[in-house]
Parts: structure tokens; C-alpha cells; sequence
């Protein structure tokens, strides 16, 4: 686990603009569960540079920019949050692990995930257009 004084500049990077963050699996089984309704992004937040220098950036600019957004904003940390970030991989399946990546969740299914191989090599705004265009398709 990194100490937590180091990756909190990073956590506040999301929680910042409206992000929740999800540090224990009941807690992402509880929003995702059966009964969830809506839409949930929920980032795999992380300490490697393409987090900070594209899915960070690229998050916030698409969550300002967009005019439909989801319903819910919500974050997990790889590295600290395990349990938590367990439990959202197994709700991804059958992609395997990556972070930083991020999840669309609609009424409970996984409509759009974005793995570390598609923010590697981009930049923010890249990743934030794309994440506008994924939202105007799912989002009310």
C-alpha cells in the first residue's frame, strides 16, 4: 500500500469535482449491485503517470464539458482500496486488471470500459472527448 499522505493529492484530484470513493467491496457491491439504476463511472484511480498526466485530466474535462453525465461518480484506488478494487474487477470481468481504467456502469451492467492500453500514449482531451461522446450515448 502507498501511505496514504502520498495519494491523497491524488484522490482529491476526483473527489475534488464530485467523485465518491469506494475503499471498502461492500461498498461498490452495495452502488453496483443488483438493484443499481442509472449510470455509474467508476475510475480505478492510481500513482503511475498516465493517470496523472491523462485519466485524471481527461475524467474532469469530460465530467465540465459534457451536458449528459452519469448519475454517479465514483472512485476506486489500486494499490490501497484492494478489497474495493477486487470486487470492481470482478464486476468487469472478463477484462483483466488495469489501472488506471474506467467503467460505465447502466442499471447494473458494464455498457463501456476503458483500459490502461487505451490511455497510455493519449491525452487528456483524447480520453475526455471520448468520454463525452460515451455519455451522450448512455446517459439520460
Amino acid at each position: 500500500m502507498y501511505p496514504e499522505e502520498l495519494i491523497a493529492p491524488m484522490r482529491a484530484e476526483l473527489s475534488n469535482v464530485g467523485f465518491q470513493e469506494f475503499r471498502t467491496a461492500a461498498q461498490v457491491a452495495e452502488h453496483l449491485g443488483p438493484n443499481h439504476k442509472g449510470t455509474t463511472l467508476v475510475v480505478v484511480n492510481s500513482v503511475c503517470g498516465c493517470a496523472a498526466g491523462a485519466a485524471r485530466p481527461g475524467v474532469r474535462y469530460a465530467v465540465e464539458q459534457a451536458e449528459k453525465k452519469p448519475t454517479t461518480l465514483a472512485t476506486v484506488f489500486a494499490g490501497n482500496d484492494r478489497e474495493a478494487v477486487e470486487k470492481f474487477r470482478e464486476l468487469v470481468l472478463p477484462y483483466p486488471p488495469s489501472s488506471p481504467a474506467m467503467a460505465l456502469f447502466k442499471d447494473g451492467e458494464l455498457v463501456h470500459f476503458i483500459e490502461r492500453h487505451h490511455i497510455e500514449g493519449r491525452n487528456a482531451k483524447i480520453i475526455g472527448d471520448h468520454l463525452v461522446e460515451v455519455f451522450e450515448h448512455f446517459c439520460d
